[in-house]
């Protein structure tokens, strides 16, 4: 098969399995896996072998430790001292020493186990991020911790790499890095060889140092973003080049250049240009490992690989609950942390394969721990799953169950659903003019801490019928919908329209599609939740770029009076239609037609040539 034909199925299948995976809620990193096993050699054969590319994609992970390199200003470290390194060591070092003991007491020698000990204390920080980001938990105690631990993580994988050849036990093996190019120091031993290394990472740091920046700020004077990218892609090789020929890890060099350049003006752009090449080559390097799972040998021994995926889930949920409760987080967001953390982690496969290559373990042993940590992956899912709706539940305040507030005005001439952030402030204008209102909150919290400042309102649904008459719907004259559940407000509206036709409704349109359905409900008087004072900020925008405040004013009145028009114009037009993209550009056009045509009305006014 030629380079291109397997380039092609690779990438092929990428295309399809991942964002199934992700729809799936597995996330990118499981899509990889799964891809590769369903082209390996234990499944569709139509890749028969996975390591000829693998030694290609293995420069992904070089290019993803040059960006975790990038990623760590002292600032940020700084920030998260006590997290990272107290959580985060605490982490790794005790899960790495409770499977060193399990792997000890298993019959392994102590450098295997410990060895595998630092390579199961890493997790994914992928699937974390991914899975914690779409649940809105990042920000959270348990979510900011998981994000600290994973730093380190990330962090310790150069350690973790300058380690293994000291842990080696088996006969040498020849290493099959990439290139796979002999080190010119190899004759070398002792303070000879010592030197070299250290004058290699001497020069690394200071061309890192002295030379980059003033080198990357003459290719960027350049303005052309391509060579900006070919200069990235250089430094990273070139530092691959360097570290093999003196017999260090690639992937140190490049995380050391990374970490040298993380307080460079140019670390936006760097990561930017380098990001496309390290994702897709991750993903070829994480479908090579699915396809080079070895499904005999884990069907040989089903019962060794359960116990390890168990093992690895139960060691690490316990180290990771109990730092959780060291670190003072609350039973709630230890067990976020815990389930969140507790599978293995991508950098699993990367150090299995050095760990195999430096003769520290032996391929049957690394395919079967390699196997388990891609189990424990997809079990993560899972574990988050049963911690959204079995566990979290429990820690949770029972609701408050309250009824609907007695309502004791009733003779108002308002009525207003809503007093967050944008009813409040129309309430509050509204009485301090004089004019009694009404306001009806279905968030009970809201009500009660609003109290507290001498703003009246009523905890209870405006959906409801009976509190709308409570509220002395028949006697007002006005209804102002203000709740921000678009949903909510037009069922509101239509309940209103229904049994109350004499009153005004006055609805606030949480987007332009909302504005679409109120006009469809036949309530012509929407105001939109944010045009207001994005004019504002473009006002002062436009004065700020030299327009006297007059025009910057009325420019902005112009085009509030064009875009509502443009609003009503199009309610009635499907916004999958080709009829809806052609009319909204005519409006686009008509607006720019009436700003210019005020502008040159100002000119002559004020006498001024065109």
């Amino acid at each position: 098969m030629s380079d291109f034909h397997s380039v092609f199925i690779y990438l092929l299948v990428a295309v399809i399995a991942v964002p199934l995976a992700k729809r799936l809620g597995l996330g990118s990193v499981l899509g990889y896996l799964l891809a590769g096993v369903a082209i390996g050699p234990f499944a569709l054969r139509l890749v028969t072998d996975p390591a000829g590319i693998m030694h290609f994609a293995e420069f992904g992970v070089i290019m993803m430790l040059f960006i975790i390199g990038l990623e760590l200003r002292p600032s940020l470290l700084w920030q998260l001292r006590g997290n990272l390194f107290g959580m985060g060591g605490l982490q790794v070092g005790g899960t790495a020493l409770a499977v060193m003991l399990g792997g000890y007491f298993c019959g392994l020698p102590w450098k295997q186990a410990l060895a595998i000990g630092l390579i199961l204390a890493m997790s994914s920080t992928a699937i974390v991020l991914q899975s914690l980001g779409e649940k809105g938990l990042l920000k959270t105690p348990g979510g900011e911790a998981s994000f600290s631990i994973l730093l380190f993580q990330d962090m310790a994988v150069i350690p973790i790499l300058a380690l293994m050849p000291l842990l080696a036990t088996l006969p040498t093996m020849k290493s099959p890095t990439p290139g796979n190019q002999e080190s010119m120091i190899e004759s070398l031993q002792g303070w000879p060889k010592a030197l070299v290394v250290l004058a290699a990472i001497s020069f690394v740091v200071f061309v890192g140092r002295y030379l980059l920046r003033p080198f990357f700020r003459y290719i960027a004077n350049t303005n052309l973003r391509e060579m900006f990218t070919a200069t990235t892609l250089l430094l990273v090789i070139g530092v691959v080049i360097l570290m093999q020929k003196v017999g260090l890890s690639p992937a140190l060099g490049t995380f050391l250049a990374g970490v040298l350049l993380a307080e460079s003006e140019y670390r936006v752009q760097l990561e930017t240009d380098i990001e496309p090449f390290k994702g897709l080559l991750l993903g070829l390097f994480f479908i090579s490992v699915g396809a080079s799972i070895d499904f005999a040998l884990v069907a040989s021994k089903p019962g060794v690989v359960a116990f390890v995926v168990l093992g690895l889930l139960l060691v690490k949920f316990l180290v990771l609950f109990g730092v959780g409760r060291l670190f003072k987080l609350n039973r709630s967001q230890s067990f976020l942390l815990a389930f969140a953390l507790a599978q293995g982690g991508e950098f699993a496969f990367v150090l299995f394969s050095i760990a195999t290559q430096q003769s520290v373990l032996s391929l049957e042993l690394s395919q079967i721990l390699a196997a388990s940590v891609a189990l424990s992956m997809a079990a993560s899912p899972l574990l988050l799953l049963f911690n959204d709706k079995v566990v979290q539940p429990l820690f949770q305040l029972p609701s408050r169950t309250r009824e609907p507030d007695i309502i004791d005005e009733h003779d108002n001439p308002v009525i207003l659903a809503g007093f967050g952030r944008f009813g409040n402030i129309v309430g509050r204008l509204l009485r301090a003019n004089g004019y009694g209102t009404t306001v009806l909150d279905h968030d009970a919290d809201q009500v009660d801490a609003l109290l507290r400042f001498g703003l009246k309102s009523f905890y209870g649904d405006a959906s409801r019928l009976d509190l709308l008459r409570a509220a002395g719907a028949d006697k007002a004259r006005l209804f102002i919908v203000a709740i921000d559940d678009d949903a909510k407000a037009n069922e509101i509206i239509q309940i209103v329209k229904q049994n109350f036709p004499h009153l005004r409704i006055l609805a606030r349109a949480v987007s332009r599609q909302h504005a679409y359905e109120i006009l469809r409900l036949e309530v012509p008087d929407f105001f939109r939740d944010t045009l207001g004072s994005a004019l504002d900020l473009g006002t002062v925008a436009l004065s700020s770029l030299g327009m006297d405040e007059k025009s910057a004013i009325r420019a902005a009145q112009i085009f509030k009076l064009h875009d509502e028009a443009a609003v009503r114009d199009m309610a009635h037009i499907n916004p999958d239609n080709e009829a809806y993209v052609s009319r909204a550009r005519m409006h686009n056009e008509n607006l720019k037609r009436a700003l210019e045509a005020d502008r040159e009305t100002f000119r002559e006014g004020n006498g001024q040539k065109p």
